[in-house]
């Protein structure tokens, strides 16, 4: 099987579709749908993600310094396409897509999305300029899932939730387990 070569690009995928809340000090409150976020650090938690300059929400998050990032899933994919389609200049996408702004535990400025299982509060520590986008570093200040997804032991089931994923302009239900953490070294029960 031959290989083809591709201008330099980004090919890594799948990645998460979240939906980013967040607000400036007026009071205003908008959501931006990102695909480019991903895990910095365990400890400190920390997170990124990137935003275009242009962006109507760029100015929210330079401003408050502050964002949540709200895990999507299947149920939730209109309003993840519409929140990284529509511009919040010309919609209020929390009324358009029937979403409600929840109380964040530790942020002042940004709102939590209720119907999302997992909100993520971050804190800014550092905006780096990297050309289309401005990296926005943060660290996770607090976490809130939703209590339905909790089983009997008292433990999270975040696979329970109907994630969704973003792979090259597609948003993907993720499937059945294949394996888990470790299983490829462990020993085998006689």
């Amino acid at each position: 099987m031959g290989k083809l070569t591709w201008k330099p690009g980004n090919m890594l995928y799948p990645l998460p579709a979240v939906m980013v809340s967040t607000g400036d000090k007026k009071g205003n409150t908008n959501i931006i749908t990102v695909a480019w976020t991903g895990t910095i650090c365990s400890d400190p938690a920390m997170l990124y993600i990137s935003v275009r300059p242009e962006r109507f929400s760029h100015h929210m998050l330079m401003e408050s310094g502050e964002f949540v990032v709200n895990l999507t899933t299947k149920e939730l994919a209109g309003a993840t396409d519409y929140c990284g389609v529509k511009s919040g200049r010309d919609v209020d996408k929390w009324s358009e897509m029937h979403l409600t702004r929840g109380k964040a535990n530790m942020l002042a400025h940004a709102p939590i999305i209720e119907e999302c299982p997992v909100n993520i509060e971050c804190r800014v520590t550092e905006v780096k300029k990297l050309g289309s986008h401005d990296m926005f570093l943060a660290e996770v200040v607090s976490v809130q899932v939703s209590e339905e997804y909790m089983d009997a032991n008292g433990k999270f089931d975040l696979n329970r939730t109907g994630l969704m994923a973003y792979s090259h302009g597609t948003y993907l239900e993720l499937g059945k387990p294949i394996g888990t953490f470790g299983y490829s070294v462990r020993k085998k029960k006689k």
